[in-house]
């Protein structure tokens, strides 16, 4: 979700590196970019020195253009020199796709649990047309009846079109863990709501922090809901993630993102992250005045024209905060004749109860 609040946070760099160079962003770690789909064109990834080879956090697409910019880079920045650990921040395509081919020239994976399973479970889950239950989720959650249509006749993206498989082992990262990497000693902390058990590590003797998605800039992670977990509340999964993390928050960590620049002053920006859902759910709120389909809620939430690229990310963060206002007693929601939720503000009259 587009974000307001970025005036407060400062960043070193006022550009990422270029394609198949590195910026050395604390001794010994290397910042890297690879190339995902728009608007987000890229994602952050960070080499970290590790004995005679690198440790890599978060690995890209396994796309061609993922696999030509990792061999850019290994014969570029890298040096040659051999890949011996891949961490893998979260389950989402961008961050995990390549470490399956990492872990097969023999480095060490580290993920967290759920990291490792869902991938896992998504990559092998692969789908020549729309599941029952998805398409259900998809018209119950009000998606646009023609889109609708044209998506029951199509293959969907499967997670394995962008994700090599992992190995059948792995070495788990779990709350509270230390974590020797790069020559440091580092706090594995969960984050969870844009992606659960998603991992961040604080370096204990530095003001560093990687954080992946759950840390970022200038934007809001997506807190999508999906066919596969149709009530989750990402929404209060994330603010209740950031809550625990703020503890930890200084003014002076470096924090390495997963898109757009590293920065600093980690504790405004978890406060605007906070703020920044709050008021999206009381804009939604007010815009449920009178009933409303999911995809009838775009522009109280993004607050722009959402084209069809964007849709599907655009309908599961719209769930996710429709869901969110119902489990708090905010908004009731009731099934109509077409199959679709219609959502009201509670203490609105009219409606099924």
């Amino acid at each position: 979700m587009p974000d307001d609040g970025a005036s407060a946070i400062r960043t070193p760099w006022a550009e990422g590196p270029e394609e198949g160079r590195a910026i050395e962003v604390a001794d010994g770690v290397l910042w890297l970019r690879l190339p995902v789909w728009a608007p987000l064109n890229h994602v952050n990834v960070y080499a970290l020195e590790d004995g005679d080879g690198w440790a890599l956090v978060d690995a890209g697409l396994a796309t061609e253009a993922g696999r030509a910019a990792w061999a850019a880079l290994l014969a570029g920045p890298l040096q040659g020199r051999p890949v011996t650990r891949m961490l893998v921040t979260h389950s989402h395509p961008d961050h995990v796709g390549m470490a399956g081919a990492f872990a097969r020239d023999g480095a060490e994976l580290l993920t967290s649990r759920t990291a490792f399973l869902m991938s896992r479970m998504l990559t092998l889950d692969v789908q020549e047309r729309p599941s029952e239950a998805a398409l259900g989720f998809y018209r119950r959650s009000g998606m646009d009846p023609e889109l609708l249509a044209r998506r029951m006749g199509e293959r969907p993206m499967n997670f394995a079109d962008m994700v090599e498989l992992l190995p059948p082992t792995y070495t788990r990262l779990a709350e509270g863990d230390a974590l020797s990497l790069g020559g440091r000693t580092w706090d594995v902390r969960m984050g969870d709501g844009h992606a659960p058990e998603h991992v961040t590590l604080w370096a204990r003797d530095e003001a560093l922090v990687i954080g992946g998605d759950q840390l970022l800039p200038t934007i809001s992670p997506n807190l999508g809901v999906h066919p596969t977990e149709p009530e989750a509340d990402p929404v209060a999964d994330f603010l209740q993630a950031n809550a625990r993390l703020a503890v930890h928050a200084t003014d002076e960590q470096l924090i390495l993102p997963g898109h757009r620049l590293p920065y600093r002053g980690l504790p405004i920006r978890l406060e605007q992250l906070r703020l920044n859902h709050e008021g999206a759910l009381r804009r939604l709120e007010a815009h449920l005045a009178e009933p409303r389909r999911g995809g009838e809620c775009f522009p109280a939430l993004f607050r722009r024209e959402i084209g069809a690229g964007e849709y599907g990310l655009a309908l599961a963060e719209t769930i996710g905060h429709l869901n969110h206002l119902t489990q708090t007693g905010r908004a009731r929601r009731w099934l109509g004749e077409d199959g679709a939720y219609r959502w009201r503000a509670a203490g609105r009259g009219g409606g099924a109860g």
